[in-house]
């Protein structure tokens, strides 16, 4: 049974697919000439769990640019390589006077684990800090990031970074209050300068960009200052911004100042970047949860941060520090090879698929959902994905619809792509794997044809061993 499972994966994944095809399914077809969105632009795979051969396929084999979807890759590769229970840890020495905190990537170092972490050097009888914090990032290698737009001030724009404290990064909640609008913010560290000068109005709100415009919002990093000028809709309730405007070593020591004196520390040092040195006494350890929900968020939410961060993770536990992003593409392709997968087809830069760069083909893709299935990782692996209509990405989509809550998806998106992928339960009860991935100016208009291929694979179920191949026949 295995060898038959790995023939199959080596099949799907060398298949020489069609350039061209027609005849996919009504609702999708119309959906996507609604879209303006031509057949060639699409990659479409639809496969029964366990098949041999796919019920529906479309320019399966063609590389496209798969967005957040390669966060499958990553983290299906991650849970089999490091193992559910895998966990981040983030050790604190003290060297003289000073106090060393010493990263090893954890991607949920967030407001309240690392309010733990001080609280436990306090624990331990850690009163006052009388020297400097030296930050220890030597886990990973430093990233040039190259940003995939210019909002720089955005969180999705994070560095990786060893040491990454709560993302670095600013919650700024707006609400109207007694004829005001009013403004709160965590954390608030020192130094932070806040400008409040919103006008509260009457209209429409507004989202994304425009929120932003719409309420003046200006940054700088250093000094650290938020601006914000423009107009506050009562229509607007309460909205959030999140921002990471501060300098890696200002966010921490501003985390530190802030926290440690909450807790009656005293720190009159500074942060300065180091490594821990043999002389070092180790003080505490910090773990972070299991990998096994730590996928949860990545795929969910489709946190990029997270995913970057998992990403150097491989490269770290499996190539050795400081790691470094190519190791971790290395690390992957050989583990794609020894399950039998082929990927030649697989460019992965950053491993969150937040990249201009980043390619797959639907045929990898269903490769890698179905020895997902089979894997042991696979209850951790689709607990990770979002539930139509129900959690994550895919909350707001198909309510009320047949497939609604039948159906895990992790979608992916850019400003010329849509995608996703995972699984389907049909009305028979079977699994069926899917993939669809749309690369066009127009791909933002690309999801009701995507939610109109879930609903007809909810809906039909597929013939076991192939429905239908709407790929023309080569001659």
């Amino acid at each position: 049974m295995a060898r038959h499972f790995k023939t199959f994966l080596l099949w799907l994944a060398l298949t020489p697919w069609p350039a061209a095809g027609a005849g996919l399914p009504d609702p999708v077809q119309k959906a996507l000439r609604d879209a303006g969105i031509p057949s060639s632009s699409v990659s479409v795979l639809v496969q029964e769990i366990g098949a041999r051969r796919p019920a529906l396929s479309l320019h399966a084999g063609l590389s496209r640019n798969p967005g957040s979807v390669m966060k499958l890759v990553t983290t299906y590769a991650a849970l089999e390589l490091l193992g559910p229970a895998y966990r981040w840890k983030t050790e604190v020495y003290l060297e003289g006077n000073d106090l060393v905190l010493k990263g090893s990537g954890d991607p949920k170092l967030n407001y309240e684990s690392f309010w733990m972490l001080l609280r436990a050097l306090r624990a331990r009888g850690v009163r006052e800090i009388r020297g400097d914090v030296v930050l220890d990032r030597s886990a990973f290698a430093p990233v040039a990031l190259e940003l995939i737009d210019d909002e720089v001030f955005r969180p999705y724009n994070v560095a990786p970074d060893a040491l990454l404290v709560n993302f670095k990064s600013l919650r700024f909640v707006f609400f109207p209050q007694d004829g005001k609008a009013r403004l709160l913010l965590e954390p608030h560290l020192p130094g932070l300068e806040v400008l409040n000068g919103l006008r509260l109005t009457d209209g429409a709100c507004a989202d994304g960009r425009a929120f932003r415009d719409l309420i003046g919002a200006s940054f700088q990093s250093r000094p650290p200052r938020a601006t914000f000028t423009g107009f506050y809709p009562v229509s607007c309730g309460e909205r959030e911004l999140n921002v990471a405007l501060h300098h890696p070593d200002d966010y921490v020591a501003g985390m530190i100042r802030l926290l440690w004196t909450e807790m009656g520390g005293t720190w009159s040092g500074r942060v300065r970047e180091g490594t821990v040195l043999p002389t070092a006494t180790l003080v505490h350890t910090h773990e972070s949860g299991p990998l096994g929900e730590i996928v949860r968020d990545i795929n969910k939410f489709s946190n990029n941060v997270m995913a970057r961060q998992l990403y150097l993770t491989l490269a770290a536990a499996r190539g050795g520090t400081p790691a470094q992003p190519e190791t971790a593409a290395r690390v992957i392709a050989q583990w794609l090879a020894l399950k039998n997968i082929s990927a030649k087809d697989v460019v992965i830069e950053n491993g969150s698929g937040l990249s201009r760069n980043e390619r797959a083909s639907a045929a990898t893709l269903m490769a890698l959902l179905q020895a997902a299935w089979q894997s042991p990782v696979m209850p951790e692996f689709v607990a990770s994905l979002p539930v139509v209509a129900a959690d994550g990405t895919m909350r707001r989509r198909l309510h009320g619809e047949p497939v609604s809550g039948h159906a895990h998806i992790k979608t992916g998106l850019l400003n010329e792509v849509r995608a996703g992928g995972g699984y389907v339960l049909d009305r028979g009860g079977r699994r069926h794997a899917v993939v669809m991935i749309a690369n066009h100016a127009n791909a933002p208009q690309a999801e009701p044809a995507f939610d109109a291929l879930l609903a007809w694979v909810r809906a039909r179920g597929p013939a076991r061993e192939g429905q239908r191949d709407v790929s023309p026949r080569r001659p």
